[in-house]
């Protein structure tokens, strides 16, 4: 299985990288961004848009890192349910509905990473915090 320890690494660049574009992306286009939230209903738009892209971006690039891999995980993983649930329910249109089950496939995935860990090539396991369940996993 050695052979195989870089695929968790993989696999949190291949989630973790369209987070932190995202992220930038609302960046560059703030009033649009706090305009789309708005739209939607959600209360103090530039609150929320903050908090995205802290979430985006910053979790996007802790997740790349594999630092504090699984509360970020989790986190990112919620942001990602809730993101559907007031962003993309309007099932009537399917672009919406794609949205939707992307939120949720990455949510699946994230919570995978919440789980299993970082793996070997994270910052998370040259600071020695691995757990014992990533251990047990791994020694299976």
């Amino acid at each position: 299985m050695d052979r195989y320890k870089f695929l968790p690494l993989l696999g949190r660049i291949l989630i973790g990288a369209p987070f932190l574009m995202s992220g930038l992306g609302k960046l560059a286009a703030y009033g649009a961004t706090v305009g789309y939230i708005a739209a939607v209903g959600l209360p103090v738009p530039p609150l929320a848009f903050i908090v995205s892209v802290l979430i985006e971006a910053g979790g996007g690039l802790l997740l790349i890192s594999g630092y504090r891999a699984r509360p970020v995980a989790a986190a990112m993983a919620v942001f990602c349910v809730v993101t559907a649930m007031f962003f993309h329910h309007n099932f009537a249109d399917q672009n919406q509905m794609i949205h939707f089950l992307k939120n949720v496939m990455m949510a699946g995935g994230l919570l995978q990473i919440a789980y299993f860990g970082a793996g070997a090539f994270s910052l998370d396991a040259r600071a020695g915090r691995a757990s014992a369940r990533g251990a047990a996993v791994s020694a299976s």
